[in-house]
């Protein structure tokens, strides 16, 4: 075994750990998780039993059913911003209003604790935007402008009009062509 293969002294935990860091990278993950950890109080209040000494105390009302599905909703919404975050805005948009309306319904959206989650995930799902990958420079330390920057600010020649079916290589380097 050679000193420099590191692939095979890597423990398996931190295999795990940078896989599922680059899974979480990839998805709204704590607008996710946020969205899901609303939706628990949310569904569990209704149906709880709190007891203060002798005295027991039942959070059951009649929107129980309207409490449990909102809450079963967020935790569905929340587990499809982790692996559909392509629809990332609608589930947002539908925490935030399920979390509104488990206010009246909810016993006060599971006592502020569920309403603020559901909320603060609705809106991060929203915001997530995914990240874009950056073309690695040809050797490092390179850090010279690239061609299409310095056309940009070279005002020396006069702008022209491309002809018909010319490729536009200035512009999009040459993914289109201009008509």
């Amino acid at each position: 075994m050679s000193p420099e293969s590191t692939g095979q002294n890597e423990h398996h935990l931190t295999v795990y750990r940078r896989g599922f860091r680059t899974w979480r990278g990839n998805r709204p993950f704590w607008a996710g998780l946020f969205t899901m950890v609303g939706g628990l109080p949310i569904a569990y209040f209704p149906y709880a039993n709190m007891h203060l000494g002798n005295v027991t105390l039942a959070m059951s009302t009649t929107a129980g059913a309207g409490s449990l599905i909102i809450g079963v909703l967020l935790v569905t919404l929340g587990l499809t911003m982790w692996f559909h975050s392509i629809v990332r805005v609608f589930a947002g948009v539908a925490a935030i209003l399920l979390a509104l309306i488990s206010i009246p319904i909810a016993n006060i959206g599971g006592f502020i604790i569920g309403f603020l989650f559901a909320l603060l995930g609705g809106a991060l799902s929203i915001a997530w935007a995914p990240g874009e990958v950056k073309d690695a420079p040809a050797h490092e330390g390179a850090h010279a402008p690239r061609a299409d920057a310095r056309e940009a600010y070279d005002t020396t020649e006069a702008p022209r009009k491309p002809k018909l079916f010319e490729v536009a290589t200035e512009a999009d380097g040459g993914r289109h062509r201009a008509g």
